[in-house]
């Protein structure tokens, strides 16, 4: 079978569409025909080897995470899904690529595709679907009438997480540029701000939780808006000890992720604020549930650009641009 295949790390990484043996699937997995595959952020950060010392992965690996498709096989203690049933799941952190003509999927992580969601719109969906729902559900716990800043509001993540973040009865402010303000205003988001001719920590104040997307002062910034007792949380880091610990890390790692931490832990101390990073798992019956806001269109895909498989590195270089509007999916099986 064709797939992506990574073969050496850093920015300049090998990445290469090439033949490979279709997975053999173990007896509480799922072998699914993948119709497209979601890209993220994260693809382009493991290309470039920073998760290693998070994620152990032997190369050459399939890259991907994200994926839309049919089952043609299932293990023999599967007992959830059968041969022909259409599932989309994140196989992130789990030693599985997407971005591959077959994909085997632990019965865990799938859940059934959302009816009314082509294979497309549905591949989009689990690395920012899980990623908001366990922020705002596990972490956050965001209640009613709680505010929650959201950076880069038009990503693939910032437009999810608005609308997720609505339909828990929050208020949602954002922050993106000039072209994208009417489109995430359109997502729900209460209060934006464009980056390009203002500074959102001068502008908004009183919040109860942060999303943190993208790299750079943000955090830092953002811990000025925030209420006390607010819960900051981050997507690109600094990892902390809390992760290193949840992980199972050496005692190493859990100082080292500690000394990485500190200084945005303190700021979030002196803000009467907590910080956590937040390293998405995947999970079938949260994606269930999520499929549920999606077959009642309380929460709708957005999708930037599509890619055929033959151009996947280059849907990659694109995404790394940071200028999508929502998400870049790949087509595998054109139907």
């Amino acid at each position: 079978m064709k797939a992506l295949v990574l073969k050496s790390y850093g920015r300049a990484g090998r990445i290469e569409l090439t033949d490979i043996p279709r997975p053999l699937i173990k007896a509480d997995e799922l072998l699914v025909q993948v119709h497209a595959a979601g890209l993220n952020p994260s693809d382009n950060m493991m290309r470039n080897g920073e998760f290693r010392p998070i994620i152990k992965m032997r190369l050459p690996a399939t890259m991907g995470s994200d994926l839309a498709g049919v089952v043609v096989e299932v293990g023999s203690r599967v007992r959830r899904f059968k041969v022909g049933d259409a599932v989309y799941a994140s196989t992130f952190d789990l030693g599985m690529g997407s971005l591959a003509e077959f994909a085997a999927v632990p019965e865990h992580a799938a859940a059934l595709k959302p009816a009314n969601l082509d294979f497309v719109q549905a591949a989009s969906i689990p690395m920012v679907g899980l990623t908001s729902w366990q922020a705002f559900h596990e972490r956050a716990q965001l209640k009613p009438g709680q505010k929650v800043f959201i950076q880069a509001g038009s990503g693939g993540i910032g437009t999810f997480a608005i609308q997720l973040a609505k339909q828990l009865g929050a208020r949602v402010g954002t922050t993106t540029s000039t072209a994208n303000v009417e489109l995430v205003r359109s997502l729900g988001a209460d209060e934006v701000v464009d980056y390009k001719k203002q500074e959102f920590e001068e502008t908004l104040q009183g919040y109860d939780a942060v999303l943190g997307t993208i790299k750079g002062d943000g955090l830092e910034k953002a811990m000025r808006i925030v209420n006390p007792k607010s819960m900051v949380m981050s997507l690109v880091g600094p990892p902390d000890a809390a992760m290193a610990r949840a992980r199972g890390m050496n005692f190493l790692m859990k100082f080292v992720f500690g000394l990485l931490s500190r200084k945005i832990i303190g700021l979030a101390n002196k803000h009467e604020a907590r910080y956590s990073f937040l390293f998405v798992r995947p999970d079938g019956g949260q994606l269930a549930r999520i499929g549920e806001l999606l077959e009642t269109a309380r929460i709708r895909p957005v999708i930037d650009k599509v890619f055929p498989f033959a151009q996947a590195k280059e849907g990659l270089a694109y995404l790394e641009q940071g200028r999508a509007k929502g998400k870049v999916v790949v087509q595998i099986v054109r139907t």
